[in-house]
């Protein structure tokens, strides 16, 4: 399946490039970067009366909700959290890694000392998943970046197949994950996060789910060390957009994400189609 790019520049990813590219702005929003504040909005968005938000939403993001399970939503954090219809995200069985989500991706080769650079800042795999162990897996592979917008299905599920282990909680700020972001904060290693490997005979993944601006809650299934299936629902964040990075050794992503990423654009991908054959 082709994958499409990602073209559009919103009045939203405007604004956040004057705010970020702006030292005095970007310390006037730091107080909004806490998880405290976004704990404060989640509440307020699980309140009934959020509920009146629902339609205005729908309309401003133009969300075709025909994908979706018909349903009274009892709240707005209730709506976003919104399940898919069976089969509105088949599962590509082909494909050695699957994408876990809907977004916007972008892919990147991890050096053999493990570091990766996007736009303007280098990450290391260390700073990222705060574990030696899990940073020396990966050196010499592949990063891919999936960014979820606010009208995108914020629920996501294994990339693979295999035996993951235990979530690793990493507590931090809660930034925007928007590109105008990433040439002055190391959005990545600052938010809060989750971490766990996924592993089997062929492939090991690292999938780790990155909190953002208003997105105080990343919601995991399993916690625990257990046996998952390619496609199982693991999760879901709560409102605002988030990101989701997998961490890959052990065969090669798609051409066309490295291509795409190389000429400055995203990957427009929806969940259940490959990342990998």
């Amino acid at each position: 399946m082709a994958l499409k790019i990602n073209r559009e520049t919103t009045a939203q990813d405007k604004f956040l490039k004057t705010v970020y590219g702006n030292a005095f702005l970007r310390s006037l929003i730091k107080p909004f970067t806490c998880p405290a504040f976004s704990a404060f909005s989640g509440k307020l968005l699980s309140c009934p009366l959020s509920g009146l938000l629902i339609k205005p939403f729908i309309s401003a993001n133009k969300i075709d909700m025909s994908d979706y399970e018909a349903k009274d939503y009892t709240s707005f954090n209730d709506f976003f959290t919104r399940k898919v219809k069976a089969g509105a995200r088949p599962i590509d069985k082909s494909a050695k890694i699957i994408s876990p989500c809907d977004g916007k991706a972008t892919a990147y080769k991890i050096s053999t000392t493990g570091v990766f650079k996007i736009k303007g800042s280098f990450y290391d795999l260390y700073s990222l998943t705060r574990s030696e162990k899990i940073a020396n897996r990966f050196n010499g592979g592949t990063a891919v970046i999936i960014r979820l917008c606010v009208d995108n299905y914020h629920r996501y599920c294994y990339p693979i197949s295999g035996i993951k282990s235990k979530n690793k909680k990493i507590g931090g700020f809660l930034h925007t994950v928007n590109p105008a972001a990433l040439d002055h904060i190391k959005v990545f290693c600052e938010n809060s996060r989750e971490c766990c490997v996924i592993r089997n005979k062929d492939v090991c993944v690292a999938q780790i789910e990155v909190g953002a601006l208003m997105v105080g809650k990343i919601s995991n299934n399993t916690p625990d060390r257990a046996s998952v299936r390619k496609g199982e629902e693991k999760g879901y964040f709560e409102f605002g957009g988030s990101t989701i990075v997998l961490l890959i050794n052990g065969c090669n992503v798609r051409e066309e994400l490295i291509n795409n990423t190389r000429h400055g654009f995203e990957t427009i991908i929806k969940q259940g189609e490959a990342i990998s054959f």
